[in-house]
């Protein structure tokens, strides 16, 4: 009788799905706020890092839980002639699993390209020293914006409108920092904000500072590139000479094998 009620359940589902009754995208919609619990602190991060702000990454999120759901939904079908509690624990881990794989390849992504990627905040705080001596760095930073990298845009947005607002404090530096977690940002946004609160008696000096700070941490960046580049062609070379060792091994075993028949 069980395994007839859910058979049942699952048919009235998909008719209801395929007539447009039933949308498993409204479904999620209007249970947002209680999927966005699973979603990773740093999902947004990694959606921008490797798209830019063209993409929305509660959308690409969606696709995750739809994804998920789905395959939730197959794995019981095929569970359906003998499910038990056990079946209906392994079908929702396949889901989890299909849901966090999107995750996992985004995340490698940002791995792949995370020297390219770190470099970009150095080298835009860089690219606006000269707006900064003849502006206020809030007034600064809204002039670069449009040139800004990409992936930065949206953020530098926000903590433009958010001293705008009236909050002088650090939090909207910070809050630029944690949405994006590169490296040493959160020490660049407190340099930056130091240079916000400076007097312009002082602001050569701390923007010579700042200027000296941010050259070193480009420096840091690429000579972190070159050591990781100079690192993947020693391993490459070796793995080429332990080839080459090992193929001239055989032909001299092969070598002295047919000397010996002989």
């Amino acid at each position: 009788m069980q395994l007839e009620i859910i058979f049942i359940a699952i048919l009235i589902f998909v008719v209801m799905t395929y007539n447009g009754q039933l949308s498993i995208k409204d479904l999620i919609n209007d249970n947002f706020h209680l999927f966005r619990k699973l979603k990773e602190d740093d999902w947004d991060f990694y959606v921008r890092a490797k798209y830019g702000d063209s993409v929305n990454p509660d959308n690409i999120f969606i696709k995750r839980i739809r994804n998920g759901l789905t395959v939730i939904v197959i794995a019981l079908f095929f569970f359906l002639k003998d499910i038990d509690a056990l079946k209906v624990l392994i079908s929702f881990a396949i889901g989890f699993v299909i849901f966090k794989l999107d995750y996992f390849d985004i995340k490698s992504y940002y791995k792949r390209h995370i020297f390219h990627i770190d470099s970009m905040l150095p080298h835009y705080l860089k690219s606006i020293e000269i707006l900064i001596q003849h502006y206020t760095v809030p007034v600064a930073i809204g002039k670069s914006v449009l040139d800004a990298p990409e992936i930065f845009k949206d953020g530098l947005q926000e903590m433009i409108n958010e001293i705008n607002s009236g909050n002088d404090t650090i939090e909207p530096y910070m809050n630029f920092a944690k949405k994006y977690p590169v490296r040493d940002s959160m020490r660049m946004m407190r340099l930056l904000y130091r240079l916000s609160l400076g007097s312009q008696d002082r602001k050569q000096e701390q923007m010579l500072m700042f200027s000296r700070t941010i050259s070193s941490l480009q420096q840091k960046a690429r000579e972190t590139k070159y050591k990781n580049r100079l690192d993947k062609m020693e391993s490459k070379t070796m793995s080429m000479l332990m080839s080459t060792g090992f193929g001239v091994m055989v032909l001299l075993v092969l070598a002295v094998m047919q000397m010996m028949d002989l």
